[in-house]
Formats: structure tokens, sequence, C-alpha cells
């Protein structure tokens, strides 16, 4: 299935005989990188406050962009 710390998990739905749409064998969701660092560590590298601002966190490994499900190739890390 999925590797433990990544930022995008997968999971497969259960998939009635009996549903009346078809079925997506495949979802998909992210998870913020904050739950992978237990305490914030000191000296963490921070963006300017202009970038700050545009990013929406100041420290670097908070930073995560959403991409859609139909953005893929656009910044994945």
């Amino acid at each position: 299935m999925s590797k433990k710390n990544t930022p995008k998990k997968m999971w497969q739905p259960y998939a009635s005989p009996f549903d009346p749409c078809p079925p997506i064998p495949v979802k998909e969701y992210s998870t913020p990188p904050h739950l992978y660092l237990g305490f914030q560590p000191e000296d963490l590298p921070q963006f300017t406050p202009r970038e700050a601002l545009y990013a929406g966190t100041l420290w670097k490994p908070f930073y995560d962009p959403y991409y859609g499900p139909k953005e893929k190739g656009r910044g994945t890390s």
C-alpha cells in the first residue's frame, strides 16, 4: 500500500457488487509535514518574511503546498 512517512497516502475502499456507480479502486489523501516532527527543533531554516506570507508558514520544513488530483505533475516532493 503506502509508506509510513510520506506526504501522500493511498487506501482501497470497499466496492460493493450492488453499488450502481463505478468503483474508485484507489483513493489518496495528503498528510501535513508537522505530523512527522515530534517537537519543533531549534534553528529550523526559515523563509524570508515576504516568502513566508506566500508560503503560509515561517519554517521551510512545514511548507506543504496542496496540489489537486489533476495536478499530479506539479511540484511533487
